[in-house]
């Protein structure tokens, strides 16, 4: 089997594999933070009102949102090699 047809199906498979165990790691970093945060307010260490955390969402997620219109042209997602990958490596990462 030639390379030229192999390259089209490895490459958005292995972009899934690291995308998806990327996603994971900041997934599992996210819920550390989020426990970390409870637990300082549980504490009184940290006071927060709802109106910060909205104001600082209305500020953070637009910046997000348009990082990732920009990953969007990047990523095969359309690709069902890269979506095996994705889930392999939300699974497996």
């Amino acid at each position: 089997m030639n390379i030229e047809v192999l390259l089209p199906l490895v490459a958005p498979f292995l972009i899934g594999l690291l995308v998806g165990a990327l996603v994971k790691k900041a997934m599992s970093l996210i819920v550390v933070g989020v426990a970390l945060v409870i637990v300082l307010i549980a504490t009184g260490a940290l006071s927060l009102s709802y109106s910060d955390i909205y104001d600082k969402a209305m500020e953070t997620l637009p910046q997000l949102w348009s990082k990732a219109q920009g990953l969007k042209g990047v990523l095969p997602y359309s690709s069902v090699s890269f979506l095996i990958g994705l889930a392999i490596g939300l699974w497996r990462g």
